[in-house]
């Protein structure tokens, strides 16, 4: 099973990808997690995004690209993957799709986890107000003005990528407000099964 998550931060796609990579035994596989390992394996890569991250700049599609396509090459990969984070733009979607398709590999589905941003913005406020009355400090990424900041950039660089996926029919709509076993039932009936 060869997976794509998309959805806003806070829709639950982290949850929802654990349990299919329990259920398919296959691995979840995030861009930031495989950044960080192919910099510590200093492959050629990593080597390269580490310069571009150690000058301070974004790592490129074509070095992001590179990277996935390294690892959905490794052995626990040759079943199938989650990617969880990526592709992030248009762009890089369709770099994904020309990669794949070199491997004669293709994405069994896309599942887009649907939310009203109202309600994840009100969940995100009251796990900081409850984070504070227990007397812990709040989390960067649990701080309102800096989830909603990350909404504007998900709305402007990665919703696009619906569209993309949508028009070659791969794109799976959940709503990800339900319950979460609601989620998990609606995504597996959408992968048939």
């Amino acid at each position: 099973m060869r997976l794509v998550f998309l959805g806003p931060p806070g829709a639950g796609k982290g949850t929802q990808s654990a349990r299919l990579k329990e259920k398919y035994r296959i691995p979840q596989l995030s861009t930031g997690d495989m950044l960080r390992e192919a910099v510590k394996a200093a492959t050629p890569i990593g080597l390269t995004a580490k310069a571009i991250m150690d000058a301070g700049g974004l790592v490129s599609d074509d070095t992001v690209v590179s990277i996935v396509a390294d690892r959905i090459s490794a052995p626990d990969a040759k079943v199938g993957f989650i990617l969880d984070g990526f592709p992030r733009t248009v762009k890089q979607a369709e770099a994904l799709t020309k990669m794949l398709r070199a491997k004669n590999m293709d994405l069994d589905a896309v599942i887009e986890l649907k939310v009203d941003e109202e309600a994840l913005l009100a969940r995100i406020e009251q796990r900081a107000k409850e984070t504070i009355a227990c007397g812990a400090p709040v989390r960067a990424d649990d701080n309102p003005e800096a989830f909603k900041t990350r909404l504007d950039a998900y709305r402007a660089q990665t919703a696009p990528v619906s569209a993309y996926y949508a028009e070659k029919g791969a794109l799976k709509t959940i709503d990800g407000m339900a319950p979460v076993d609601a989620v998990s039932d609606a995504i597996a009936k959408a992968l048939g099964g």
